[in-house]
């Protein structure tokens, strides 16, 4: 390949070993034979960095050899990485074709969360516009505090609903998902017809459920006066009675439920939240436990951080954990064991429900929070539940900012753990002093 080189640089030392023997000054023309094939190497690649500079303009140079080969190779290189170049630009196309033509706004977000991309529907629901709003950080876009949250602490795991900054009648989901290197896709889809739906149903419920209040009321009250009288009932009415009164309790409990579960629903947010101190309220619940418990006679443990407290509603809190332990008692065999704790670590407070109880199937986990799903219901209607319960601790749960973790299985018991931000805990430092005595 490279001959034309070798025998170039052979007869170069021969002319200069022939002069340098018929002269006398062999070191001299070998010292000016180099500085001459030095130079050519020079001209060689100067002429070389002109052509790369100037590529579009100039011919590639003629030089044989190794200067020939090296700019048959920087061409080769050159065509692959325009040909690339060009496909990748054809799959960006794509790419902001498919994503222009997508219902959802699709925004792409920098490590900084600055607008690097966005489609046609980001305008017509976020009010961002690309590429006017190219640069700008969406937190200073869309000014809502929960999107902020959202976006600096990049939460993947979930989707937060908001209304449009530019309708208020108009809601959207938001998702968050990593794309590419220090990337992020901020995705918004309109669930405006879904939260109509969810809002007329609610409406619905509670509407039904004050409207059964008055009549179940009236009904419980008569039949109380009945059962109270019950001795002097003819023998076959006893029976009737009995059933009477337990489906009126459990009637009356489903509609304090629903009623209960409308008006969490109504906001995401405790109005007034105030310091709760959960160890005490954790003491009484288990006190009722206890009772629930009754014959079968199960082993409670209590373990508590006496001065962790949180902001919130102390009534809906109380509500939220009693749910949960006399869940784990209704599903945990005679004298079995219930762990409760409540702690704090560097990811907030924690209230946790442990049991070693019949478990609960893997395919079920997902759905427990769904209002009257029921893993087994022969078995919930027994023990009197209504199905309701951990849709009530959802709701608390999401307007206190906290999560539920569910764990179980089959056989080996279930955890439930309420997971609290660390914004949530009280500060020692921020209670009042107590007077002494």
């Amino acid at each position: 390949m490279f001959e034309g080189d070798v025998r170039r640089l052979l007869a170069t030392v021969g002319i200069a070993t022939a002069i340098g023997l018929a002269s006398g000054e062999l070191l001299l023309c070998y010292l000016a034979a180099t500085l001459l094939h030095l130079a050519w190497l020079y001209r060689n690649l100067l002429r070389l960095l002109t052509w790369l500079r100037n590529r579009s303009t100039l011919d590639a140079p003629e030089s044989p050899g190794l200067f020939e080969e090296i700019t048959l190779e920087i061409d080769y290189l050159r065509e692959r990485h325009r040909k690339r170049k060009k496909t990748l630009a054809s799959y960006l196309r794509q790419f902001q074709q498919a994503t222009r033509a997508l219902p959802d706004a699709t925004i792409v977000l920098g490590e900084d969360g600055e607008v690097q991309w966005a489609n046609e529907a980001s305008a017509r629901y976020l009010g961002i516009r690309w590429p006017e709003d190219m640069g700008q950080r969406i937190t200073n876009l869309i000014r809502h505090p929960t999107v902020r949250e959202f976006v600096l602490a990049k939460r993947t795991e979930s989707a937060l609903e908001i209304p449009s900054p530019i309708s208020p009648h108009r809601f959207l989901s938001i998702l968050l998902a990593p794309y590419g290197e220090s990337r992020w896709l901020f995705v918004a889809r309109d669930i405006t017809e879904l939260h109509r739906a969810n809002l007329v149903r609610s409406d619905f419920v509670a509407n039904v459920s004050h409207e059964l209040r008055t009549p179940i009321t009236v009904f419980r009250g008569y039949l109380e006066l009945l059962y109270e009288q019950r001795d002097m009932a003819p023998p076959p009415w006893l029976p009737a009675l009995e059933q009477l009164n337990a489906h009126a309790n459990r009637m009356q409990e489903l509609v304090e439920e629903l009623l209960l579960l409308s008006r969490l629903e109504q906001s995401d947010r405790v109005s007034d939240p105030e310091p709760v101190l959960v160890s005490e309220m954790l003491a009484d619940i288990l006190k009722q436990a206890r009772i629930v418990s009754g014959a079968r006679e199960h082993l409670f443990t209590l373990e508590t951080d006496a001065t962790l407290r949180i902001l919130g509603s102390a009534s809906e809190l109380k509500s939220c954990f009693t749910n949960l332990v006399v869940n784990a008692v209704n599903y945990t065999p005679a004298r079995g064991v219930i762990r409760v704790r409540w702690f704090a670590d560097a990811r907030g407070a924690h209230l946790e429900v442990q049991d070693n109880g019949i478990g609960i199937a893997e395919e079920h986990l997902d759905r427990l929070t769904e209002r009257f799903y029921r893993v087994d219901s022969a078995r919930a209607r027994g023990d009197g539940g209504t199905g309701l319960g951990l849709a009530i601790v959802k709701h608390v749960l999401i307007r206190h900012s906290g999560t539920l973790d569910i764990r179980s299985q089959l056989g080996a018991g279930s955890t439930f753990r309420c997971d609290f931000p660390p914004e949530a805990i009280v500060p020692q430092s921020s209670l009042p002093l107590s007077r002494p005595a």
